[in-house]
């Protein structure tokens, strides 16, 4: 597994690669690592730099998170949410025939952030709810105005 860091706008956060795909996007900074990382890696922070000055609204990256199949299943349905749209936890659940609970809880675990946009699910009242990024809410926050959600 190899690695590289980031120092993104909302904080400093470490990609994971392994098998040529991104597996795990971390809020802090790494341990050193003694190998050079790996192509997808630096494609990954490129992409991310260009999600951040506002050139680039989705990812074309090899993503393979690892988890349930429940937590698979609500990760894909996240990023199929498009930039600058957001969903209720209410009626992602209903889409995937199951609890806002369950749902929300696959979210908060959701291992590779920004790149699959938990960050678009809110309440059904618009509340921002949880977020487990660097700065919680804020950081919540910040994702959305980037993309036009919120003023």
């Amino acid at each position: 597994m190899s690695l590289i860091a980031y120092n993104s706008p909302v904080g400093p956060l470490t990609l994971f690669e392994e098998n040529g795909a991104i597996v795990a996007v971390e809020w802090g900074w790494p341990p050193e690592s003694p190998e050079p990382p790996a192509p997808v890696l630096e494609e990954a922070c490129r992409q991310l730099e260009a999600y951040f000055n506002g050139s680039r609204r989705d990812f074309d990256l090899p993503l393979a998170p690892l988890g349930t199949a429940f937590q698979r299943k609500v990760w894909a349905a996240l990023a199929a949410i498009p930039y600058g749209a957001v969903r209720s936890y209410g009626a992602l659940a209903q889409e995937l025939g199951t609890a806002p609970r369950a749902l929300g809880g696959a979210c908060g675990r959701n291992p590779i952030p920004i790149i699959v946009p938990c960050h678009r699910v809110l309440g059904a009242d618009g509340r921002l709810g949880g977020y487990s990024g660097m700065d919680g809410i804020d950081t919540k926050r910040f994702l959305l105005r980037l993309e036009g959600v919120l003023d």
